[in-house]
């Protein structure tokens, strides 16, 4: 890619977000680094530095829940460099829980940070990256194909956006807009720690479900004791950016690519359950 190219990218104040800003920026994209809170910056600030790209970094405001916010940035973006090439939509967050334990407003807070806010960022940016034949990327997570207990709310999110993004590929394609899922397993990241989980409060409200949250958390832990790193995750992301034909999926490591290939060859759903029934029998 050359210097001329600008990505906009969502959710960088740590974690994928903000590995991705860097080494998209080391890739020769000249990154907008979008978060929700500016003040926020410090850690995207020092990581750019070490790395060397600092100067081919602008950060800016963007709150994926405002409409207002998501334009405004859009169009500043434009105005300033007067184009927009790609976009990544990775800004996210997890809400753990199940059915009777989630509120109506904790559902649809979930669903408004990760599947209304992709679909507002992507409709601001469609007509600015049609004009330049760009390239869209969301990453959404293994969670978008595999439904995993105890994450009712944020997997029927990232379902949706993967649904969302599956049904407008083609016809983007069809005016030069190259659509592609960047499919994360366990990363190592603040992801995680950001949820702020207390988990004996947790599991104190669990009632009936209590063991089966016990063996998801034990599990879940486990899990992300041997997770990816944020850069291991971020390299896939500008790999796709950089592609001459991405893929329309991509899965982030090996791990990934078996979990979710589980899914896709799982005609009757019989392997999915099987294997996420797991997780909570203990």
């Amino acid at each position: 890619m050359t210097d001329s190219k600008t990505v906009l990218i969502t959710g960088t104040s740590s974690g994928i977000g903000l590995a991705a800003a860097v080494a998209a920026a080391a890739s020769g994209w000249h990154v907008v680094a979008t978060l929700r809170d500016p003040g926020k910056v410090g850690a995207l600030f020092a990581a750019a530095a070490e790395a060397g790209v600092a100067d081919r970094i602008q950060v800016a405001a963007l709150d994926v829940t405002d409409p207002a916010s998501v334009v405004a940035a859009v169009e500043r973006v434009v105005a300033e460099h007067g184009r927009l090439d790609a976009v990544v939509n990775n800004a996210g967050a997890g809400m753990v829980g199940t059915a009777e334990l989630l509120t109506d407003a904790d559902v649809r807070d979930a669903m408004e940070v990760n599947y209304f806010g992709v679909v507002a960022v992507t409709r601001a940016a469609l007509p600015h990256l049609r004009a330049v034949g760009g390239r869209l990327v969301t990453v959404t997570s293994v969670g978008g194909v595999v439904g995993q207990p105890f994450n009712d709310a944020y997997c029927a999110a990232k379902f949706a956006v993967e649904g969302f993004m599956e049904s407008l590929a083609p016809v983007a394609a069809t005016v030069g807009v190259r659509v592609s899922v960047v499919e994360p397993g366990a990363v190592a990241s603040e992801f995680v720690a950001s949820q702020q989980l207390d988990i004996p409060a947790l599991l104190g409200a669990a009632g009936p479900y209590a063991p089966a949250m016990q063996s998801y958390i034990e599990r879940t832990v486990a899990s992300f004791g041997d997770a990816q790193t944020s850069a291991d995750a971020a390299a896939a992301i500008v790999a796709t950016l950089d592609a001459a034909e991405p893929p329309f999926r991509v899965q982030t490591s090996d791990r990934a690519r078996d979990f979710v290939g589980t899914k896709l060859t799982d005609r009757d759903g019989s392997a999915v359950q099987a294997l996420t029934r797991d997780w909570v029998e203990g």
